[in-house]
């Protein structure tokens, strides 16, 4: 080998894509030799390194891979070469070829030196190694997300996982697991920002054009030109002044709010609609959103006849009318007006901003006219005679003080005038209505609303100032009395005044330099105002239908042309508005739109307050002039102005909003904003636990917490309903789920959305606990020793009877005994419950969707699927979707995969045939659950392989499913609320067929509304009153409100019988209870029956082992190396007083419970090594086979029940 090596890549032409040439050249030599054969080991053991380094740049197509194994600096090293770092020229460089291999037309050489002792390190410099970084950083170094699997913290990996962006971070398994290689297929430019300004051709404006013109024009109104000097008349200077300085508070209170609320993240479309919903949550949201649009399309109508009533006084001084001078001329021009208005928004918002730009000049000109026209003063004495001095010291110090007088019948006070200006203040949301056409909302918003704020008031408290001044109250128009030079046309004593602040709204007009500028600046400031109501509106409306909280309106969401518009919702608001334009009586419909902004208004400075008393993380607004509590004032204060404007109107404004909340809250839309009231249910919750740490126990406030072993809560349904039973709207449930193995996390959150999704359709409100990597044993004692926290901790643990303890492995079996042994040593009291036809629905019953569950038979399981190696996430989602249409899909697609059960599963693609087949499979599983136990185990499966291996386990979870679970659940949970009484929606059989009303029955047998139902009570020892407390507990639900409790007690000696009866009688009274029935056994030590011995003989018959098989090393199958696993005879000696006892209890409860609806016994307690698990479970066979629903019970020893006070 040379003592210089080249590699050379060549181009496609002459050799395969994806091969490196290595070619030996001379020490100082540039020219490549001969390339060698495909294959050839040039180079020694190293050359597998660029090999190796192109294989994985590279696919089968010659494309660059995003592949994050590939450090070159490490394949560097690995040579052990001195670079020429000056001539390494990589066609990575270049930016246009989209092949980075296959269509390279010239070479790259990497001249590398073999290491030695003799080489010229000293050319080593800091400089060189520089030049190699920065020479190896060309078109792949750039890109540094090629040499590793992490993100850098983009922008885009932040945006909202619904929208058309996606994040481009890797998920945990990508980065954790080796064998993981991501695969990024998107290919949104990262440059490109949607929120950005114009994007696509879209429009979008700035904080002036977009927020502080609309606002200005919104705000300065009519009342500027026609109320402002009549409000001026009657409050005086000073109380002008406070009442336009409320108005300005509450509407500032409220900006800052808003402005807060603003900068806390993205705006999107859809304004105040947006901002609370996005804050309080939908209901509050959806309900503001309705009557906010709506409110804007009235008001839209108001602006307009406004202008026509201004027009029409117009044309009266001219002369001109078109049909009566009055409301028939009112209707038409305005008709003709909203019309004109609704092209000019259908064209597009360019021009509605040109037609505002255009208004407000306009509207700009007129308040001019009437400043310059105060300092000219009267120019004849026609003016002066109707009350315009000019400005005068005397005058001002006359109006500087409140004149209220009555007026059409109301005699008016501070409150009532500042009712009628107050809408005057209002439209400072016109802005924000469009923030989805701002190009920076967080900016414009708050800087254009606030800048309005303040000029509009400054405009208002100036004229205030000059109509006090130059303008008297009382006026009578005298032309006679102002030329001789007397003020006697002041004088309104024994004349009615026609001017003057207090009887003419011209006044305005009246003190203008050019008076028509006046007409032209009322029209400007209606027309701009109902052009923002017009496009406020729809915006809003088309939001609201986008987030599908009400029904039938999203046909309305639809938006048209490059900004999206809601044409739909323009020619709706265009209906409504002319609609109320023909009918009129607006003055009535006034304040009820006040009342609906200010509600609007009310609502914003709430969601500010709430936001900041839960302080959740996400709250972090860059706005930071606010204050929480006064946002709250602010609230308050639009509540009272709502109230000072009409009593009436606000009820009627909270009554809409309550009822339009109801609607939504009963919908329960399918969406997540991270609202406030999540926030806040959170920090209540916490603050709870915390406080419920403080409390001490006491016996009167013992509350049964069950940790209930059902494993996934739909493959147990009725184990779950019955420990419900028990703690619905008292206490906590937890179901906890054992998985053997490990299993990824992708498994784990599949598994707890599938048993949440569970709890939802059947109203059970309880938790999921789901712990893996343990055997059932180790499982279940991590369950009980981590589940809950503070007091809110399980302190009952409830089991399935574990019907195959002969059957089953003895491992199982002693690990299911041992578990009773933890909870007693936890001082958890134990519950087992045993029903007739078992616990395991698994067999019987379809998955949640209604498909086909993977049947036992054929040997399949559902085992969580984890990722193999080489697989990426995408890979998993691929195999998920075969193996979804071969295991899980359809019933036709199981009889094309499953050969097994091909006959079978083709008559069930038969509606006919498949209730049939549920009859079928349900009495074959029946008699099989009653010859063989195993398969109605509520234990024995509750832990399954969740790794590689398959295992034939019944009940397991459908991994495969986890896509159409989550996608169609919510789809159909508002349909089960309406059927959630009939089990029939509940439950379906394989396939998605009815199930027979036997089946029903048995799985709704403890949810089902019971007539004279009995339940018997054998309260044998004294556990602490659990055993009684339970089926008390029971009486009083709904469903078994009518049973009746008949108690079974022990006698102490039969000589004693009537003592101890009326003893226990004493004591149950005491305690409260109602029972039917009591029932002292006094015979309990009695020899039982020898049907009863032989009976218990043969349960343990299998498990006994004599002293000779045991030196012999003879036995029956259960002689294994466990003590445990067998009976032998000095055991059954040992507790031969026991075995009795419960042989004759048998026979009582043969003799008095088999009718009983269900029956609760204190349970046996298993002494630690006194009694084996199949000695101990021999018994509890004895007592409960073949007897009805049986629940035993043995609490921990502690009082739950107390006769004190």
């Amino acid at each position: 080998m040379s003592d210089t090596t080249s590699f050379e890549m060549g181009s496609a032409s002459d050799r395969p894509p994806n091969r490196f040439q290595v070619n030996p050249v001379n020490g100082n030599s540039r020219k490549s030799q001969n390339p060698p054969p495909d294959g050839a080991d040039a180079g020694g053991g190293d050359s597998d390194g660029p090999h190796e380094v192109y294989r994985r740049l590279t696919n089968i197509d010659g494309e660059l891979l995003e592949d994050d194994t590939f450090d070159a600096t490490q394949m560097l090293n690995k040579q052990q070469p001195r670079q020429q770092r000056q001539s390494i020229k990589s066609s990575f460089r270049d930016k246009d070829k989209p092949s980075r291999f296959k269509d390279l037309q010239t070479t790259t050489r990497f001249q590398v030196d073999p290491l030695n002792n003799e080489s010229d390190d000293s050319n080593d410099s800091q400089e060189e190694r520089e030049l190699l970084d920065n020479e190896y950083d060309t078109k792949y170094g750039k890109s540094f997300r090629h040499f590793t699997r992490e993100a850098l913290p983009r922008l885009d990996n932040y945006r909202n996982m619904m929208s058309i962006q996606a994040a481009y971070r890797p998920t945990l398994d990508e980065l954790h697991n080796a064998t993981l290689v991501g695969k990024n297929t998107h290919s949104l430019t990262r440059n490109q920002d949607p929120e950005s300004g114009i994007m696509n051709g879209m429009l979008k404006f700035g904080w002036i054009k977009g927020v502080l013109i609309r606002c200005l024009l919104n705000i300065w109104g009519v009342m500027l030109f026609l109320r402002l000097s009549w409000v001026v008349g009657q409050a005086g200077i000073i109380e002008g002044f406070v009442l336009i300085l409320t108005t300005t508070a509450v509407t500032t209170i409220t900006a800052l709010s808003m402005s807060a609320i603003s900068t806390n993240g993205v705006i999107k479309g859809g304004g105040t609609y947006y901002m609370i919903s996005r804050s309080l949550g939908p209901e509050f949201g959806g309900s503001i959103g309705l009557i906010f649009s709506l409110a804007n399309a009235v008001a839209c109508a108001m602006y307009v006849v406004g202008f026509c009533e201004s027009m029409t006084d117009m044309m009266k001084v001219l002369g001109w009318q078109i049909v009566d001078g009055g409301i028939q001329d009112v209707r038409i021009i305005g008709c003709v007006t909203i019309l004109l208005l609704l092209i000019i928004v259908v064209v597009g918002m360019e021009w509605e901003a040109k037609a505002q730009i255009g208004l407000l000049v306009i509207l700009l000109v007129a308040i001019a006219d009437f400043v310059i026209g105060s300092f000219i003063g009267p120019k004849s004495d026609e003016k002066k005679s109707r009350g315009f001095l000019g400005y005068n010291a005397t005058l001002f110090h006359t109006n500087l003080f409140a004149d209220y007088r009555e007026d059409k019948g109301v005699q008016h006070n501070f409150f009532s005038v500042f009712a009628i200006f107050f809408p005057a203040a209002t439209g400072i949301l016109a802005g924000a209505n469009i923030s989805g056409d701002l190009k920076d909302p967080q900016k414009s918003i708050p800087k254009g609303t606030i800048l309005a704020i303040i000029i509009t008031t400054g405009t208002y408290l100036l004229m205030v100032l000059q109509c006090g001044g130059t303008v008297a109250r009382d006026a009578t128009g005298n032309f006679s009395q102002a030329l001789n030079g007397s003020y006697d046309f002041l004088d309104c004593t024994n004349v009615v005044c026609e001017y003057g602040l207090q009887n003419s709204f011209q006044v305005i007009e009246l003190v203008s330099g050019f008076g028509p500028l006046i007409y032209a600046g009322c029209f400007a400031a209606t027309l701009s105002s109902a052009l923002a109501s017009l496009v406020s509106a729809p915006k809003v409306f088309q939001a609201l239908c986008k987030d599908e909280l009400y029904p039938k309106i999203v046909w309305f969401a639809k938006g048209f042309g490059k900004n999206n518009e809601p044409v739909r919702g323009y020619v709706l608001t265009f209906i409504i508005a002319t609609a109320f334009i023909l009918i009129g009586e607006l003055n009535l419909i006034a304040p009820l739109i006040s009342n609906f902004f200010l509600a609007a208004y009310m609502l914003i400075n709430f969601s500010t307050f709430h936001a900041s008393l839960a302080k959740p993380v996400g709250w972090r607004p860059t706005f930071k002039y606010y204050n929480m509590w006064l946002s709250l004032l602010g609230a308050a204060l639009c509540v009272a102005v709502m109230f000072l404007i009409s009593w009436g109107t606000a009820l009627i404004t909270f009554s809409v909003v309550l009822a339009l909340y109801l609607i939504v809250a009963y919908r329960k839309p399918d969406v997540n904003w991270g609202s406030t009231t999540q926030a806040q249910t959170y920090k209540n919750a916490l603050m709870s636990v915390q406080q419920l740490n403080n409390v001490e126990e006491h016996v009167k406030n013992y509350r049964p917490q069950i940790l209930v072993l059902s494993g996934l809560p739909n493959t147990r349904p009725v184990l779950v309903d019955f420990a419900y039973m028990l703690t619905k709207n008292l206490s906590l449930l937890v179901c906890g789920h054992v998985l053997r193995g490990s299993s990824s996390q992708k498994y784990r959150n599949y598994l707890q959305e599938r048993a949440t999704n569970w709890f939802r359709k059947h109203r059970v409100k309880g938790f999921y606990a789901l712990v893996d990597g343990e055997d059932f044993e180790a499982g279940t004692r991590a369950l009980m020793q981590a589940s809950g926290i503070g007091k809110l901790k399980p302190n009952i643990i409830l089991m399935g009877y574990k019907t195959d303890w002969q059957t089953c492995e003895n491992k199982e079996l002693e690990q299911y005994f041992n578990v009773m042994h933890k909870a007693l040593d936890m001082y958890l009291s134990v519950a087992i419950l045993r029903v007739p036809q078992g616990l395991d629905c698994s067999l019987l019953l379809g998955s949640q969707d209604g498909s086909w569950k993977t049947a036992n038979s054929s040997g399949l399981a559902d085992v969580p699927r984890t990722l193999q190696p080489n697989e990426s996430s995408g890979d998993l989602q691929a195999t998920e979707n075969n193996a979804r249409n071969a295991l899980s899909g359809s019933i036709d697609s199981l009889s094309r995969n499953v050969s097994q059960e091909e006959r079978s599963r083709q008559d069930m693609s038969q509606p006919e045939n498949g209730l049939k087949m549920v009859k079928l499979r349900f009495k074959q599983s029946l008699r099989r659950m009653r010859s063989w136990p195993g398969a109605a185990s509520s234990t024995s499966d509750l832990s399954f392989i969740a790794g590689n291996q398959v295992k034939d386990v019944s009940g397991l979870p459908d991994p495969l499913e986890v896509n159409k679970t989550t996608n169609v659940l919510p789809n159909t949970l508002r349909k089960s609320k309406q059927k959630h009484d009939d089990p029939a929606s509940l439950y379906k059989g394989p396939g998605g067929v009815e199930l027979p009303k036997e089946l029903l029955a048995d799985l709704t047998q403890f949810t089902r509304k019971r007539s004279h139902a009995v339940i018997d009570v054998w309260w044998l020892y004294d556990d602490g009153g659990l055993t009684l407390l339970l089926p008390y507990i029971i009486s009083t639900r709904r469903t078994w409100q009518s049973c009746k409790l008949r108690v079974y007690a022990l006698a102490n000696k039969k000589a004693e019988l009537e003592f101890e009866q009326r003893s226990m009688a004493s004591l149950l009274s005491k305690f409260r209870i109602d029972y039917s029935d009591l029932t002292l056994i006094p015979d309990i030590t009695k020899k039982p029956l020898e049907t009863s011995t032989q009976f218990f003989n043969e349960l343990i018959k299998d498990f006994v082992v004599n002293d000779k098989e045991g030196e012999n090393g003879h036995s029956s199958k259960a002689t294994l190396n466990d003590d445990d696993a067998f009976i032998s005879d000095d055991d059954l000696v040992a507790v031969q007083d026991k075995t009795n006892r419960y042989l004759r209890l048998r026979e009582y409860l043969q003799e008095q419970s088999t009718k009983s609806d269900m029956v609760v016994m204190t349970l046996p307690m298993p002494r630690k090594n006194i009694v084996s698990a199949p000695l101990y479970m021999a018994w509890l066979e004895s007592l409960s086979r073949d007897m009805p629903p049986f629940l035993f019970v043995r609490g921990n020893q502690t009082s739950v029940l107390t006769f004190y006070s």
